[in-house]
């Protein structure tokens, strides 16, 4: 990371995902938002690392929360949900941040409906972690510490 090291880990989340273990829990699982953030902060105190979450269903709320993160988190980790396939604003807010950024999914979008095949936030994040449902969240961190040590 060019900014600062592997301190403090944002945690976004976007649309819908407050539904998680209600919503198509065939296709989401069965686990809880609370649950994933759980695993994420789990992983990141192995590692000396706090983390903050936000879920929103909101897009500006979500540039804005990636906006107030520069010079505070180190890194972010972002599950946008279906913003992910058309949110140019999160885009751009996450191109301005300095750290690392690990995109999430718990389900594999490629897999899925043909809108779900893009990923216009795939420009600006150093890796995309999917189809592994929650073990991804812990994954971004294990990548996240990998990208601190290059």
């Amino acid at each position: 990371m060019s900014v600062m090291s592997l301190s403090s880990i944002l945690v976004l989340h976007g649309p819908n995902l407050n539904l998680l273990r209600t919503r198509e829990p065939e296709v989401y699982g069965t686990s809880t938002l609370a649950d994933h953030v759980a695993t994420v902060r789990e992983a990141a105190a192995k590692v000396g690392a706090t983390i903050a979450d936000v879920q929103s269903n909101s897009e500006s709320d979500l540039v804005n929360a990636i906006h107030a993160a520069k010079g505070v988190h180190s890194a972010v980790i972002i599950n946008a949900g279906a913003f992910t396939h058309y949110s140019w604003a999160i885009h751009d807010a996450l191109r301005s941040f300095p750290g690392s950024i690990i995109e999430v999914h718990l389900s594999n979008p490629v897999a899925r409906e043909g809108f779900r095949h893009v990923s216009v936030l795939a420009g600006v994040v150093d890796g995309t972690i999917s189809g592994l449902g929650g073990i991804g969240y812990g994954l971004a961190v294990d990548a996240l510490v990998a990208l601190e040590s290059k």
